[in-house]
């Protein structure tokens, strides 16, 4: 069973939904038991760093979602949900993140410098890292395109967890990702058959992982 974790923040039945399409059903839940035995976790959000971060902890999920990240359990985070597994974020006031990943989440330039207006919205190409396998992107197309909504993105020294670059006025991680951990700036489940794609096999890995 996966478990897409429920912290109050974040389009909760569209990833379901996804999974759903990828043929592998989902289970939202804010509850850190069934978090802490679901042999795969998917930590979704949409909206501001610190307000997703404050969510997990009010709701008490921040350590069970922290400890699914490091168990070696199949996992997942999106977008915001990528963000959070970084060490801290500069939206607003700033927060700490759950510092699963080395780096920091930081906002694009302005437009003034780029010509490019932020929030980044829409389709964009994926530059996956050649020389990384990772199982998330088995059988997408050879060009693959995600959609994306996003003001912040990670930076991180560690190239070794970056599985795929985005451009968009600077180069960012698209995805990152260590062992079975995974995480995608992008919406697979807003990013048509790719995305799907992917959703089947992080679901596929997950399936795996409990028979085991």
């Amino acid at each position: 069973m996966i478990a897409i974790v429920d912290y109050g923040m974040g389009n909760l039945r569209s990833v379901q939904k996804g999974f759903e399409k990828a043929g592998y059903a989902a289970q939202i839940t804010d509850d850190p038991r069934v978090i802490e035995k679901a042999p795969g976790v998917v930590l979704p959000g949409v909206g501001a760093f610190k307000d997703c971060y404050d969510g997990l902890v009010t709701r008490g999920l921040d350590t069970s979602v922290k400890d699914a990240a490091l168990s070696g359990r199949p996992f997942l985070g999106i977008c915001v949900g990528l963000q959070l597994l970084f060490e801290y974020g500069e939206e607003g006031a700033g927060s700490p993140g759950l510092g699963v990943l080395p780096g920091r989440v930081v906002r694009f330039p302005d437009a003034g410098k780029t010509g490019l207006k932020v929030p980044h919205v829409g389709w964009n190409r994926l530059l996956p890292a050649a020389e990384r396998e990772a199982i998330l992107f088995d059988g997408v197309s050879a060009d693959p395109y995600a959609y994306f909504v996003h003001s912040y993105h990670a930076v991180t020294d560690d190239e070794a967890i970056v599985l795929a670059h985005c451009s968009y006025g600077v180069t960012f991680p698209a995805a990152v990702g260590r062992g079975n951990l995974f995480a995608t700036q992008f919406h697979p489940e807003k990013s048509q058959a790719d995305g799907i794609r992917m959703l089947h096999n992080f679901g596929t890995l997950t399936e795996r992982a409990a028979c085991c």
